[in-house]
Protein backbone atom coordinates (compact mmCIF):
# COMPACT_ATOMS: atom_id res chain seq x y z
CA UNK A 1 0.00 0.00 0.00
CA UNK A 2 2.68 2.24 0.84
CA UNK A 3 4.63 1.64 -2.61
CA UNK A 4 1.32 2.55 -4.44
CA UNK A 5 0.54 5.51 -2.25
CA UNK A 6 4.20 6.46 -3.10
CA UNK A 7 3.85 6.46 -6.70
CA UNK A 8 0.09 7.67 -6.57
CA UNK A 9 1.84 11.28 -5.11
CA UNK A 10 4.27 11.25 -8.14
CA UNK A 11 1.44 10.89 -10.45
CA UNK A 12 0.18 14.16 -8.92
CA UNK A 13 3.17 15.45 -8.35
CA UNK A 14 4.17 15.00 -12.13
CA UNK A 15 0.76 16.97 -13.99
CA UNK A 16 1.31 19.52 -11.66
CA UNK A 17 4.84 20.26 -13.11
CA UNK A 18 3.27 19.40 -16.55
CA UNK A 19 0.64 21.87 -15.96
CA UNK A 20 2.97 24.51 -14.55
CA UNK A 21 5.48 24.47 -17.61
CA UNK A 22 2.58 23.98 -20.21
CA UNK A 23 0.92 27.40 -18.94
CA UNK A 24 4.07 29.38 -18.57
CA UNK A 25 5.16 28.68 -21.91
CA UNK A 26 2.04 29.74 -23.71
CA UNK A 27 1.92 32.86 -21.72
CA UNK A 28 5.57 33.68 -23.06
CA UNK A 29 5.18 32.64 -27.20
CA UNK A 30 5.06 35.45 -29.57
CA UNK A 31 1.73 36.19 -30.98
CA UNK A 32 -1.89 37.29 -29.95
CA UNK A 33 -4.67 34.61 -30.03
CA UNK A 34 -7.02 37.30 -29.59
CA UNK A 35 -5.59 40.02 -32.63
CA UNK A 36 -5.24 36.25 -34.78
CA UNK A 37 -8.82 35.68 -34.12
CA UNK A 38 -10.50 39.75 -34.64
CA UNK A 39 -8.45 40.55 -37.57
CA UNK A 40 -5.18 43.10 -37.03
CA UNK A 41 -7.97 45.81 -37.57
CA UNK A 42 -9.78 45.00 -34.92
CA UNK A 43 -10.56 48.37 -32.86
CA UNK A 44 -9.33 47.58 -29.05
CA UNK A 45 -12.70 48.07 -27.40
CA UNK A 46 -13.88 44.53 -29.17
CA UNK A 47 -10.18 43.22 -28.00
CA UNK A 48 -11.11 44.27 -24.70
CA UNK A 49 -14.13 42.87 -24.63
CA UNK A 50 -12.96 39.03 -25.73
CA UNK A 51 -10.49 39.68 -23.43
CA UNK A 52 -12.63 39.94 -20.32
CA UNK A 53 -15.06 37.55 -22.20
CA UNK A 54 -11.86 34.70 -22.55
CA UNK A 55 -10.86 35.60 -19.27
CA UNK A 56 -7.16 36.87 -20.49
CA UNK A 57 -7.92 39.72 -18.58
CA UNK A 58 -7.62 38.53 -15.26
CA UNK A 59 -3.89 38.29 -13.58
CA UNK A 60 -1.62 34.80 -14.49
CA UNK A 61 -2.17 33.01 -11.39
CA UNK A 62 -6.23 33.24 -11.36
CA UNK A 63 -6.01 32.32 -15.08
CA UNK A 64 -4.02 29.19 -13.83
CA UNK A 65 -6.20 28.18 -11.10
CA UNK A 66 -9.34 28.58 -13.18
CA UNK A 67 -7.38 26.75 -15.69
CA UNK A 68 -6.40 24.00 -13.65
CA UNK A 69 -10.17 23.43 -11.79
CA UNK A 70 -11.78 23.35 -15.00
CA UNK A 71 -9.06 20.68 -16.41
CA UNK A 72 -10.04 18.73 -13.12
CA UNK A 73 -13.98 18.95 -13.70
CA UNK A 74 -13.33 18.46 -17.76
CA UNK A 75 -14.02 21.84 -18.66
CA UNK A 76 -10.59 23.14 -20.47
CA UNK A 77 -12.88 26.50 -21.70
CA UNK A 78 -13.66 27.56 -25.26
CA UNK A 79 -11.38 27.10 -28.38
CA UNK A 80 -10.65 30.48 -30.12
CA UNK A 81 -10.35 28.77 -33.07
CA UNK A 82 -13.57 27.03 -33.30
CA UNK A 83 -15.58 28.43 -30.58
CA UNK A 84 -16.45 25.30 -29.43
CA UNK A 85 -15.21 23.49 -25.96
CA UNK A 86 -11.89 22.23 -26.00
CA UNK A 87 -12.92 18.76 -23.94
CA UNK A 88 -15.68 18.41 -26.88
CA UNK A 89 -12.83 18.73 -29.48
CA UNK A 90 -10.83 16.05 -28.17
CA UNK A 91 -13.05 13.73 -27.29
CA UNK A 92 -14.11 13.65 -31.06
CA UNK A 93 -10.28 13.36 -32.05
CA UNK A 94 -9.71 10.99 -29.38
CA UNK A 95 -10.62 7.34 -30.58
CA UNK A 96 -8.79 8.63 -33.69
CA UNK A 97 -5.47 8.65 -31.84
CA UNK A 98 -5.83 6.28 -29.06
CA UNK A 99 -6.76 3.24 -31.57
CA UNK A 100 -3.83 4.17 -33.15
CA UNK A 101 -1.41 4.12 -30.61
CA UNK A 102 -2.79 1.37 -28.70
CA UNK A 103 -2.62 -0.79 -32.66
CA UNK A 104 1.02 0.17 -32.77
CA UNK A 105 1.50 -1.06 -29.57
CA UNK A 106 0.37 -4.06 -29.77
CA UNK A 107 2.10 -4.59 -33.22
CA UNK A 108 5.24 -3.92 -31.21
CA UNK A 109 4.66 -5.76 -28.78
CA UNK A 110 3.87 -9.48 -30.86
CA UNK A 111 6.64 -8.56 -32.83
CA UNK A 112 9.28 -7.59 -30.75
CA UNK A 113 8.93 -9.94 -27.87
CA UNK A 114 9.00 -13.07 -29.87
CA UNK A 115 11.91 -11.56 -32.10
CA UNK A 116 13.93 -10.90 -29.35
CA UNK A 117 13.37 -14.17 -27.39
CA UNK A 118 13.83 -15.82 -30.76
CA UNK A 119 17.09 -14.17 -31.66
CA UNK A 120 18.88 -14.08 -27.86
CA UNK A 121 18.64 -18.38 -27.88
CA UNK A 122 20.19 -17.94 -31.10
CA UNK A 123 22.88 -15.70 -30.73
CA UNK A 124 26.20 -15.20 -33.35
CA UNK A 125 23.92 -17.15 -36.31
CA UNK A 126 22.81 -15.85 -39.29
CA UNK A 127 19.30 -14.95 -37.76
CA UNK A 128 21.04 -13.00 -35.53
CA UNK A 129 23.37 -10.97 -37.95
CA UNK A 130 20.22 -10.31 -40.38
CA UNK A 131 17.80 -8.94 -37.74
CA UNK A 132 20.34 -7.00 -36.42
CA UNK A 133 21.46 -5.04 -39.08
CA UNK A 134 17.59 -4.91 -40.10
CA UNK A 135 17.30 -2.94 -36.81
CA UNK A 136 19.61 -0.51 -37.94
CA UNK A 137 17.71 0.00 -40.81
CA UNK A 138 14.30 0.26 -38.54
CA UNK A 139 15.86 2.55 -36.52
CA UNK A 140 17.45 5.00 -39.32
CA UNK A 141 14.12 5.35 -41.54
CA UNK A 142 12.62 8.41 -40.62
CA UNK A 143 8.77 7.96 -39.85
CA UNK A 144 7.40 9.97 -42.65
CA UNK A 145 9.16 8.75 -45.22
CA UNK A 146 8.69 5.33 -43.92
CA UNK A 147 4.57 6.44 -44.03
CA UNK A 148 5.24 7.38 -48.23
CA UNK A 149 6.74 4.17 -48.77
CA UNK A 150 4.17 1.73 -47.19
CA UNK A 151 1.41 4.12 -49.09
CA UNK A 152 3.42 3.28 -51.82
CA UNK A 153 3.91 -0.05 -51.77
CA UNK A 154 1.14 -1.60 -49.79
CA UNK A 155 -1.54 0.98 -50.06
CA UNK A 156 -1.80 0.99 -53.84
CA UNK A 157 -1.45 -2.95 -54.20
CA UNK A 158 -3.52 -3.97 -51.52
CA UNK A 159 -7.40 -2.96 -51.69
CA UNK A 160 -7.75 -3.83 -47.99
CA UNK A 161 -5.26 -1.09 -46.88
CA UNK A 162 -6.42 2.69 -47.23
CA UNK A 163 -4.00 5.36 -47.94
CA UNK A 164 -5.99 8.48 -46.25
CA UNK A 165 -9.09 9.21 -44.47
CA UNK A 166 -10.29 7.16 -41.47
CA UNK A 167 -13.22 4.70 -40.99
CA UNK A 168 -14.99 5.08 -37.14
CA UNK A 169 -14.93 1.52 -35.51
CA UNK A 170 -19.04 2.13 -35.37
CA UNK A 171 -19.35 1.68 -39.14
CA UNK A 172 -17.15 -1.07 -39.79
CA UNK A 173 -14.26 -2.98 -38.05
CA UNK A 174 -12.44 -3.87 -41.17
CA UNK A 175 -13.08 -0.58 -42.52
CA UNK A 176 -11.28 1.03 -38.97
CA UNK A 177 -8.94 -1.67 -39.03
CA UNK A 178 -7.60 -0.98 -43.37
CA UNK A 179 -7.86 2.89 -42.35
CA UNK A 180 -5.14 2.38 -39.31
CA UNK A 181 -2.98 -0.83 -39.88
CA UNK A 182 -0.36 1.33 -42.38
CA UNK A 183 -0.16 4.14 -39.95
CA UNK A 184 0.67 1.89 -37.00
CA UNK A 185 3.15 0.14 -39.17
CA UNK A 186 4.75 2.94 -39.87
CA UNK A 187 4.56 3.86 -36.01
CA UNK A 188 5.54 0.62 -34.57
CA UNK A 189 8.63 -0.74 -36.86
CA UNK A 190 10.88 1.98 -35.78
CA UNK A 191 9.71 0.82 -32.30
CA UNK A 192 10.01 -2.60 -32.97
CA UNK A 193 13.96 -2.29 -34.27
CA UNK A 194 14.36 -0.23 -30.87
CA UNK A 195 12.70 -2.78 -28.53
CA UNK A 196 13.98 -5.94 -30.00
CA UNK A 197 17.90 -4.84 -29.61
CA UNK A 198 16.86 -4.01 -25.97
CA UNK A 199 15.01 -7.44 -25.30
CA UNK A 200 17.29 -9.20 -27.11
CA UNK A 201 20.16 -7.64 -24.86
CA UNK A 202 18.31 -8.35 -21.79
CA UNK A 203 17.50 -12.37 -22.27
CA UNK A 204 21.20 -12.80 -22.95
CA UNK A 205 22.28 -11.17 -19.91
CA UNK A 206 19.81 -13.52 -17.89
CA UNK A 207 21.15 -16.69 -20.00
CA UNK A 208 24.74 -15.57 -18.65
CA UNK A 209 23.50 -15.57 -14.83
CA UNK A 210 24.25 -18.39 -12.17
CA UNK A 211 20.43 -19.55 -11.72
CA UNK A 212 19.94 -20.36 -15.34
CA UNK A 213 23.08 -22.45 -15.12
CA UNK A 214 21.78 -24.28 -12.25
CA UNK A 215 18.14 -24.99 -13.68
CA UNK A 216 19.93 -26.67 -16.26
CA UNK A 217 21.88 -28.57 -14.46
CA UNK A 218 18.82 -29.59 -12.71
CA UNK A 219 17.50 -30.99 -16.60
CA UNK A 220 15.11 -28.54 -16.54
CA UNK A 221 13.68 -28.28 -19.74
CA UNK A 222 15.08 -25.06 -21.85
CA UNK A 223 11.42 -24.12 -22.77
CA UNK A 224 10.79 -23.98 -19.30
CA UNK A 225 13.97 -22.30 -18.19
CA UNK A 226 13.25 -19.41 -20.75
CA UNK A 227 9.53 -18.81 -20.26
CA UNK A 228 9.08 -19.57 -16.80
CA UNK A 229 12.23 -17.89 -15.56
CA UNK A 230 14.56 -15.74 -17.81
CA UNK A 231 11.56 -13.57 -19.42
CA UNK A 232 9.83 -13.34 -15.59
CA UNK A 233 13.35 -12.04 -14.89
CA UNK A 234 13.69 -9.73 -18.01
CA UNK A 235 10.44 -8.37 -17.74
CA UNK A 236 10.99 -5.23 -15.03
CA UNK A 237 13.68 -3.69 -17.33
CA UNK A 238 11.62 -4.68 -20.60
CA UNK A 239 8.49 -3.04 -19.04
CA UNK A 240 10.43 0.44 -18.70
CA UNK A 241 11.37 0.33 -22.06
CA UNK A 242 7.61 -0.44 -22.98
CA UNK A 243 6.97 2.52 -20.92
CA UNK A 244 9.22 4.88 -23.30
CA UNK A 245 8.06 3.64 -26.43
CA UNK A 246 4.47 4.25 -25.46
CA UNK A 247 5.54 7.74 -24.78
CA UNK A 248 7.16 7.83 -28.12
CA UNK A 249 4.51 6.25 -30.04
CA UNK A 250 2.00 8.92 -28.55
CA UNK A 251 4.27 11.64 -29.86
CA UNK A 252 4.67 9.58 -32.91
CA UNK A 253 1.20 9.48 -33.59
CA UNK A 254 0.98 13.68 -34.42
CA UNK A 255 3.44 13.37 -37.27
CA UNK A 256 1.44 9.79 -38.87
CA UNK A 257 -1.97 11.18 -38.63
CA UNK A 258 -0.49 14.15 -40.92
CA UNK A 259 0.69 11.79 -43.71
CA UNK A 260 -2.00 9.84 -43.46
CA UNK A 261 -4.85 12.46 -42.74
CA UNK A 262 -6.30 10.81 -40.19
CA UNK A 263 -8.53 13.59 -37.82
CA UNK A 264 -7.06 12.78 -35.00
CA UNK A 265 -4.88 14.93 -32.75
CA UNK A 266 -2.41 15.81 -35.22
CA UNK A 267 -4.19 17.73 -37.78
CA UNK A 268 -6.07 19.38 -34.44
CA UNK A 269 -2.64 20.30 -32.77
CA UNK A 270 -1.29 21.96 -36.03
CA UNK A 271 -4.30 23.47 -36.46
CA UNK A 272 -4.53 25.21 -32.95
CA UNK A 273 -0.49 26.19 -33.10
CA UNK A 274 -0.90 27.79 -36.30
CA UNK A 275 -3.82 29.95 -34.98
CA UNK A 276 -2.49 30.32 -31.05
CA UNK A 277 -5.69 28.63 -30.25
CA UNK A 278 -3.46 28.58 -26.70
CA UNK A 279 -7.01 26.54 -24.55
CA UNK A 280 -6.85 24.02 -27.46
CA UNK A 281 -3.00 23.37 -27.36
CA UNK A 282 -2.69 23.34 -23.49
CA UNK A 283 -5.65 20.95 -23.28
CA UNK A 284 -4.44 18.43 -25.77
CA UNK A 285 -0.48 18.78 -24.29
CA UNK A 286 -2.35 18.06 -20.70
CA UNK A 287 -4.39 15.13 -22.48
CA UNK A 288 -1.55 13.38 -23.73
CA UNK A 289 0.63 13.76 -20.96
CA UNK A 290 -2.55 12.34 -18.40
CA UNK A 291 -2.33 9.40 -20.67
CA UNK A 292 1.42 8.75 -20.70
CA UNK A 293 1.76 9.43 -16.88
CA UNK A 294 -1.39 7.05 -16.43
CA UNK A 295 0.31 4.44 -18.47
CA UNK A 296 3.79 5.16 -16.55
CA UNK A 297 1.61 4.67 -13.59
CA UNK A 298 0.28 1.28 -14.13
CA UNK A 299 3.52 -0.04 -15.32
CA UNK A 300 4.62 0.92 -11.70
CA UNK A 301 2.58 -0.98 -10.49
CA UNK A 302 3.41 -4.11 -12.70
CA UNK A 303 6.78 -3.76 -11.34
CA UNK A 304 5.54 -4.63 -8.17
CA UNK A 305 3.33 -7.37 -9.25
CA UNK A 306 6.15 -8.99 -10.61
CA UNK A 307 8.76 -8.58 -8.55
CA UNK A 308 7.39 -8.35 -4.63
CA UNK A 309 11.04 -6.61 -3.27
CA UNK A 310 10.03 -3.85 -5.29
CA UNK A 311 7.16 -3.31 -3.33
CA UNK A 312 8.50 -3.79 0.21
CA UNK A 313 11.70 -2.50 -0.31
Amino acid sequence: MAYFIRRFILLLVTLVLVSLITFAVFQVIPGDPIRIMLGPEADEARVQALEKELGLDRPLHEQYFSWVQGVVTGDMGQSIRFSRPVAELITDRLPVTLSLAVLSVIIVVLIAIPLGIFVARRQNSFSDLMFSSLTQVGMAIPSFWLGMLLMLYLGMTFSFFSVTGYVPWSESITGALGSLILPALTIAIPQIAVSFRYIRNTILEQLQLDYVRTLRSKGILERAVMYKHVLRNAMIPILTVFGLIFAEVVAGTIIVEQVFGLPGFGSLLVTSISYRDFPLVQGIIMYITIVVVLINFIIDMLYAVLDPRIRLG
